[in-house]
């Protein structure tokens, strides 16, 4: 599991308050993960600690609708790849591909009621950042959403996070971590111009990128 990922202040503990012990607690992280590093590595680290998760999955958008337009995305299957090698061996952590067999356009509320139909016993959280959190008035069904799932918005920086007005009143969590200074961005200039990512990810992740020469032109 990724270390150091605990901020000042943060919980170093969680008490579970379940009604049943067979009641597996999931967090849900996804993203475009194009590419995935180590600050991904550092949320799900942070989430699954202070809320005492027993599992968080990788979701891997296909297509995420918010992102349409914006710049070209790798093809899903080599940011699947990139992924699975990112959370490979790490207890607790694993790569979800439902979106991508999906296919079409990307909408969290589809995958939270696709997760719980195939397993209606867990109890599920999703997580986003806090700059995420911001926009999540614009999201597809959201009531929904928040029905589904606990919204567990992770603070990345040392600035205090105010709760979106459209979460208040509605189960959610608020999970502060060190912040770690890097971004896929950074990563994809990084590369373009020749500088090393060895800081931002991963060996098997830069093998891949290698591979398939990914990011050589600013996006």
């Amino acid at each position: 599991m990724f270390s150091g990922c605990s901020g000042e202040g943060a919980q170093t503990s969680y008490t579970r308050h379940v009604t049943s012990p067979s009641v597996r607690r999931v967090g849900l992280l996804g993203g475009t993960f194009d590419p995935p590093h180590f600050g991904h590595l550092a949320m799900a680290d942070a989430v699954m600690s202070q809320l005492g998760l027993d599992e968080v999955r990788f979701v891997v958008a296909h297509e995420p609708w918010q992102k349409v337009g914006e710049r070209v995305v790798t093809d899903s299957a080599i940011r699947q790849a990139m992924t699975t090698a990112m959370v490979n061996g790490r207890p607790g952590l694993s790569v979800d591909d439902q979106e991508i067999r999906r296919q079409g356009l990307t909408y969290t509320v589809d995958t939270l009621e696709a997760t719980k139909a195939a397993d209606p016993s867990i109890e599920m959280f999703l997580i986003v950042g806090a700059d995420t959190a911001e926009r999540i008035h614009t999201w597809h069904r959201l009531s929904d959403v928040l029905r589904l799932s606990t919204l567990v918005i992770v603070n990345r920086s040392s600035d205090i996070v105010s709760v979106p007005s459209a979460v208040q009143g509605v189960r959610h969590e608020v999970v502060t971590m060190d912040p770690v200074h890097v971004s896929s961005s950074d990563i994809r200039t990084a590369v373009a111009t020749g500088a090393s990512i060895g800081a931002m990810t991963l060996p098997a992740v830069q093998a891949i990128i290698a591979q398939h020469h990914l990011y050589e032109v600013v996006s």
